[in-house]
């Protein structure tokens, strides 16, 4: 099928390509971070700040899911729903304590780390149709949960939820990113800092153990690779970075709506990450610019935002025609041979 990843055996064969060094990926792309961190909060005006902060944060969620389906071929579509689940905590923590922000992040992520392996467990032994079911249905019971419950605005009590004799309390923001180009930069940097784990946890052992996963579970298990326990490992992983990016969002907006966080945005999100390329971090940018900038580029010309939707399904269709590693994959093709022609 033109979707899938190539095999193992097609990798091997195929001709040695030119391409960065681990370290100088690294340092490329922490210098891209660097200049991005500078110049965009000087160069872009109040509305499009706020568009690449979430696209910032939304790339997190976007290499999330695609580090589960690009190491491990499984098919996440609830990761907006731990994003929700994620800035919830946060909220309740951040309007009702005292607790540092960096906290209120690893609270966060701890949380949908536990959640996202407790509903993949069931069906870890299985795979493929199953988990993409459960995550699926997981979305859909986490979106009728905020529409039932809502976000904590600040009030007393569990849910936090403010009466009308009581004003909201927005999210606070850490201390170093107090103004809105500041806290551009801290999520910058904060995503920045889960790409490195997730780049670094692909070419560890384990990485290169979740490669073999995604090839054939069974030709792993006879290789004595316990396929459930790396499985577990990579929602958690997975689970906690989206949970992270969920308490930046709430601090980026100081508020969350439940009507952002339904299942078809998990499944949009799913879609865009194979647009924008599964097998990269390069591709989970181009996701995140692709879910948050777009929609902002629509607003700002006044058009209608269902027209994304359409433009979607023609680029997931496009992808599985001739592009199956996404626009990631296209510009490292290109890139590739102007190097051979230079």
């Amino acid at each position: 099928m033109s979707g899938e990843a190539p095999t193992l055996a097609a990798v091997a064969a195929a001709p040695r390509r030119r391409r960065l060094p681990g370290g100088a990926a690294v340092w490329v792309a922490g210098l891209a971070t660097a200049l991005a961190a500078v110049a965009i909060p000087s160069l872009v005006s109040a509305f499009w700040l706020s568009a690449c902060t979430a696209a910032a944060i939304y790339s997190l969620v976007a290499a999330s899911a695609g580090l589960l389906y690009g190491r491990l071929g499984i098919v996440s579509l609830y990761q907006v729903a731990l994003l929700g689940i994620g800035g919830w905590v946060a909220l309740r923590l951040g309007t009702g304590t005292d607790v540092p922000f960096a906290w209120l992040m690893l609270a966060a992520g701890a949380c949908t780390a536990v959640i996202a392996v407790l509903t993949g467990l069931p069906a870890l032994r299985f795979g493929g149709l199953q988990l993409a079911l459960i995550t699926l249905m997981t979305a859909g019971a986490a979106e009728v949960l905020f529409l039932t419950v809502g976000f904590p605005n600040g009030g007393s009590g569990f849910l936090g939820i403010a009466d009308s004799s009581h004003h909201p309390v927005p999210m606070r923001r850490p201390s170093l990113g107090d103004t809105n180009p500041a806290f551009f930069r801290y999520a910058l940097v904060v995503v920045a800092i889960l790409f490195l784990v997730y780049w670094l946890q692909g070419r560890s052992r384990s990485g290169r153990a979740w490669a073999t996963i995604r090839e054939s579970a069974e030709v792993a298990r006879a290789s004595g690779i316990d396929v459930v326990r790396n499985r577990l490992f990579a929602l958690a992983l997975t689970g906690f970075g989206t949970g992270i990016a969920g308490a930046l969002l709430a601090a980026s907006i100081r508020s969350l709506l439940p009507g952002s966080f339904s299942a078809a945005q998990s499944a949009i999100l799913f879609v865009v990450v194979l647009v924008g390329g599964a097998y990269s971090l390069l591709g989970a940018v181009i996701a995140g610019a692709l879910a948050q900038l777009l929609p902002s580029l629509f607003q700002e010309l006044g058009l209608d935002g269902n027209l994304l939707t359409i433009l979607f399904g023609v680029g997931l269709l496009v992808t599985f025609v001739a592009a199956p590693r996404g626009v990631a994959g296209q510009l490292k093709e290109l890139a590739e041979r102007f190097g051979r022609s230079g």
